[in-house]
């Protein structure tokens, strides 16, 4: 572990320190779009199914474009990228404000939005993840930075639902929308102030679907990284649902309202929150891969916990784990194949990671959604936690396997010394 002092590292690079600063100011509206939507959704349909519906929507096309997403990625010109696919939430949200201000807005208007805001992330989370090492000005800070994006991530986490929930009790969520519209300036800003030095690119490429079946093949024959990329997609599938069945706990088991449903989610960051500060304070990617074993089995158990709680204070007191787990495991698995990865290929594989990401994500949250409907919230939450355990288990019994054939590349980079 580093000394809280290197906490900071990577902010030395004024391009990450301009995005940090733009991105904090950004999410913060993005999660209070998140939350205000699933309330929305729910208030005006008291349907736990089209709430698994409008997460599908929002999620589905990073299953189906991130592949080709990847590919564009590696192609193209990541800060321009990047300024466009924010410029293209921006209006989004502002749709979304409009229309509910209004008054008149309908669950078609809601799914037909996050259907475009999910095309949009299908390009600007894999571009997002890439640029990070075009920001950072030494390579040794690239794990501090990723680490540093979680955390910002679970600080706007905790107060963007915390405001919005408020917004959303005094004077609805129509409002959230448009702040969330706005948030989206400060984050083109800063891209637009970056001085990014051009990276060298074939005047040529390959067709497209020729770097595609070249980037399957370079995940899929790579053991560690097909691996970490299985248990990613597992705990999205079964695990992440989650937070699309919030507002039934909320609602439904707790007897809250939308303040309820803010202190859920902000417990559950104040634990992702404090899982990213650990990883940031880390000097080495070595040790990584138990952390996400056990991350994982934390995840797992405390899935379990939450579905079985019927007080508001045991279930704050259980979702910080929850927000733990899934940290710890998301940033682990994002840190080691950012540090393997041959640079080339960095745009393919995360955009890999993103579909098990959040590619698999929406089909949980339609699974989620039905098997809710027919057994209920907390049982079909008890059978992901379980799930997740069970994947952790799995991958603890393949980690020493995976040790062996990460070990070379670690010593190529200089991470361990090389063992005459």
């Amino acid at each position: 572990m580093a000394s809280p002092t290197g906490l900071l590292r990577a902010l030395r690079s004024r391009n990450y320190r301009l995005l940090f600063a733009g991105q904090t100011v950004s999410l913060i509206g993005t999660w209070m779009t998140r939350l205000a939507l699933s309330w929305l959704v729910y208030r005006l349909t008291r349907s736990a199914w089209l709430l698994g519906v409008v997460g599908f929507c929002g999620q589905i096309p990073m299953f189906f474009l991130g592949p080709i997403a990847g590919v564009w990625v590696d192609r193209w010109n990541r800060q321009k990228t990047l300024l466009v696919t924010q410029a293209l939430s921006m209006l989004q949200s502002f749709a979304l404000a409009a229309l509910t201000l209004r008054g008149v807005i309908q669950i078609w208007h809601m799914i037909a939005l996050a259907l475009f805001q999910g095309v949009v992330n299908a390009v600007d989370m894999p571009a997002r993840q890439s640029f990070v090492i075009e920001m950072v000005e030494s390579r040794d800070d690239l794990p501090n930075a990723i680490a540093l994006n979680s955390s910002m991530v679970n600080a706007t986490r905790l107060i963007g639902p915390a405001i919005a929930g408020l917004v959303i009790a005094a004077i609805g969520e129509g409002w959230c929308f448009f702040a969330d519209g706005v948030s989206y300036l400060a984050v083109i800003a800063s891209l637009w102030a970056m001085h990014v030095p051009r990276t060298a690119r074939p005047a040529r490429h390959p067709r497209v679907f020729a770097q595609l079946a070249e980037g399957w093949r370079y995940v899929a024959r790579s053991r560690p990284i097909r691996t970490l990329l299985l248990l990613l997609a597992l705990v999205s599938l079964v695990g992440m649902p989650y937070t699309v069945l919030m507002p039934i706990f909320a609602a439904g088991i707790l007897h809250g309202g939308a303040n309820t449903l803010g202190f859920l989610t902000g417990a559950s960051g104040v634990g992702a929150l404090l899982a990213a500060l650990l990883l940031a304070m880390r000097k080495t990617v070595i040790g990584l891969g138990t952390r996400i074993a056990v991350s994982c089995a934390v995840f797992g158990a405390a899935l379990v916990a939450f579905a079985l709680s019927r007080s508001l204070w045991l279930s704050l007191l259980v979702l910080p784990f929850t927000g733990f787990g899934m940290m710890q495991e998301m940033a682990s698995t994002n840190t080691i194949l950012q540090t393997i990865v041959e640079d080339d290929k960095r745009g393919r594989v995360m955009a890999y990671y993103a579909m098990a990401f959040q590619g698999i994500a929406p089909f949980g949250s339609l699974l989620a959604g039905a098997a809710s409907a027919r057994i209920g919230a907390p049982a079909t939450l008890a059978a992901g936690g379980v799930l997740c355990i069970a994947g952790a288990a799995w991958f603890a019994f393949r980690l020493p396997s995976l040790r062996e054939l990460v070990h070379p590349i670690y010593v190529r980079l200089g991470i361990v010394p090389e063992v005459s």
